[in-house]
């Protein structure tokens, strides 16, 4: 028993579809990256941008630390 062809896609195929939920992932990337060196340039701290983007401050900071730093952002420190 052979699979049945499936119909054709009038909306331009799967591969279309997922090649632009790739796209809107990377165009999500670049917008965080934006966001956040501008949160932190601002005088925002880690936590704050982490509660506003809903993860942990952890989290926010593991991702974006090396690339903020290296694009001269001047980090505020915790006061411990």
């Amino acid at each position: 028993m052979n699979a049945p062809t499936p119909a054709p896609d009038p909306l331009g195929g799967v591969a279309d579809g997922l090649a632009a939920v790739v796209a809107l992932r990377e165009l999500a990337d670049r917008l965080e990256d934006a966001e956040v060196e501008h949160a932190l340039r601002e005088g925002w701290s880690w936590t704050q941008i982490a509660d506003a983007l809903g993860v942990t401050r952890q989290a926010v900071h593991k991702k974006h630390l090396r690339r903020v730093a290296a694009a001269g952002v001047a980090l505020r420190r915790r006061n411990v």
